[in-house]
């Protein structure tokens, strides 16, 4: 994953839960055993993916 400014968390990770629709969730699940990676990397991928496209505020 790429570097990101800011200030650091004490712990590198955080435990968050979202609700998503079912079919997204399958959608997730397909990709992520396809790929044969975690359920939790697509994730983050796809988040930094959108989140590193956004125009600075």
């Amino acid at each position: 994953m790429s570097e990101h400014p800011g200030p650091a968390c004490a712990d590198p990770t955080e435990e968050i839960s979202i609700r998503i629709p079912c079919v997204l969730a399958e959608r997730v699940a397909a990709y992520a055993k396809e790929s044969g990676d975690t359920i939790t990397n697509v994730i983050i991928e796809a988040l930094d993916f959108f989140l590193m496209r956004q125009p600075p505020r």
